[in-house]
């Protein structure tokens, strides 16, 4: 399951022995190697411990929860003196005061020199409802901040994350632990994850393992190459029939995409007049309708503000952003996008910290990051959840072209000191796509090895 970014010499010559020696006598960064999902594989392959802060209410639907996705989990006191550890899940949504948080170092001291490389740490808390004590939020919110410098510590490809439950979405955690504990989550780290913010479904999710989007339709903009296509690929892989869409003069790319993934394809502009209508109208008389909506098309005209032309901001932003709002309201106002279904955009970490030269593409992705926030609660009432994905450095043709030293520091001011790869974002959306998914909603999830830029 290893890989290494594409083109990353650097991380190639530092994956031999003399280059781990150099590594350590210079103190340069030392990239691990990555382990990434592949069919057939399980979701955690060694031992996972769960442990729990005083009064623990998730631990128990936790460990149901792992047995469904065939994770066999132990407690940490039933530990071997030299057995290592895969992946550690923590229930902190009893701490009720600032007292309680000692039991954070309390539980991960012993642990964290037994972790393997790639392994994965997932604390849990609460959403306090409103109300709530003040002692309890403040323990709860502390939680974020033990999460991220945690994350900063890991070596060898470990990741941290933090998922805050609501009290009614206990059962509704399958598919989030099968990502977060996974290889499917490879370049997450460092997250936040709310699951139940915005209401959920009646009834416990169910998580298929082998196929968690079977019989799921998925439509995908901008699919034709790079990051959308790698999402086309992964979708179909995991069950779902994939309509790609691009402009025109990508049409002979998508034919031959959706011959691979045996799905569908519509050549247009998304900016077009008539293009929600026209999606819709495809949607629906050839496949009655769409499910999963991802906003993935969008271009960068980089040039530094006083230069910015209305040539070079206006279509980024309309391609990045306009167009998401419209073709996504338009298909709810329509019913297109049927109830249980899924919208997911893509942002982006320029969105989030802003970027030197890019004032247009950095407007455009923080506006799908406020897309995400107007439109989780309205969709909510039609049992729709949006979320989005923010991609850091990713190992793509437009990355490639970025100069040396600029391409360099992109790939090393991460946690995971390396860039990422355009499977890594798929991965993100088919978790975020998932009817397991369908208490996730109103999330922003950073695919970035936890950029150093940013919150």
């Amino acid at each position: 399951m290893g890989h290494t970014g594409v083109n990353d010499r650097y991380q190639s010559v530092m994956g031999t022995p003399v280059g781990r020696i150099l590594a350590t006598r210079l103190g340069l960064p030392d990239p691990p190697r990555l382990e990434r999902w592949s069919a057939d594989s399980p979701v955690v392959t060694g031992t996972v411990v769960v442990g729990g802060a005083h009064t623990s209410p998730l631990v128990e639907p936790v460990q149901q929860q792992l047995a469904a996705i065939g994770v066999s989990p132990c407690a940490a006191p039933g530990l071997a003196p030299d057995q290592q550890i895969k992946a550690v899940v923590f229930d902190a949504s009893g701490i009720a005061d600032v007292d309680g948080l000692a039991a954070l170092p309390e539980f991960f001291r012993p642990l964290v020199r037994r972790l393997e490389p790639c392994a994965r740490v997932l604390l849990l808390g609460a959403m306090p409802a409103a109300g709530a004590e003040p002692a309890r939020v403040v323990a709860q919110r502390a939680l974020e901040g033990f999460t991220r410098s945690l994350a900063r510590e890991m070596r060898r490809g470990a990741t941290v994350q933090l998922v805050l439950v609501a009290e009614a979405a206990h059962q509704q955690l399958a598919s989030t632990l099968a990502f977060l504990l996974s290889p499917r989550s490879a370049y997450v780290s460092g997250q936040v994850v709310r699951v139940g913010s915005h209401g959920v479904p009646d009834s416990p999710a169910t998580h298929d393992r082998e196929q968690p989007l079977r019989g799921r339709v998925v439509l995908v903009t901008g699919a034709a190459r790079g990051i959308g296509e790698s999402m086309a690929r992964v979708l179909h892989r995991d069950g779902a029939t994939v309509i790609s869409v691009d402009v025109a003069a990508q049409a002979s790319a998508l034919q031959t995409l959706s011959r691979d993934v045996e799905g569908d394809w519509i050549a247009l502009d998304v900016t077009a007049a008539d293009a929600p209508q026209r999606i819709a109208r495809h949607l629906r008389d050839r496949h009655g309708g769409v499910d999963v909506v991802v906003h993935n098309a969008g271009i960068t005209r980089d040039k530094r503000l006083a230069s910015m032309r209305s040539d070079l901001w206006n279509p980024v932003v309309d391609i990045n952003l306009g167009a998401p709002l419209r073709i996504t309201e338009h298909l709810l106002d329509t019913g297109v996008l049927r109830p249980g279904g899924a919208v997911v955009g893509v942002s982006s970490i320029a969105g989030i910290a802003g970027n030197d030269g890019q004032t247009n593409y950095a407007t455009s992705k923080a506006g799908i990051i406020g897309l995400v926030d107007a439109l989780a609660e309205p969709a909510a009432r039609l049992q729709v959840i949006v979320n989005a994905v923010a991609p850091g450095f990713i190992e793509t043709q437009m990355t490639a072209a970025v100069p040396l030293l600029l391409r360099e520091a992109g790939r090393r001011m991460n946690s995971l000191t390396q860039g990422g790869l355009p499977v890594d974002v798929a991965e993100a959306v088919g978790w975020l796509a998932a009817p397991g998914s369908a208490a996730v909603s109103g999330n922003v999830i950073r695919v970035c090895g936890q950029s150093l830029l940013g919150a």
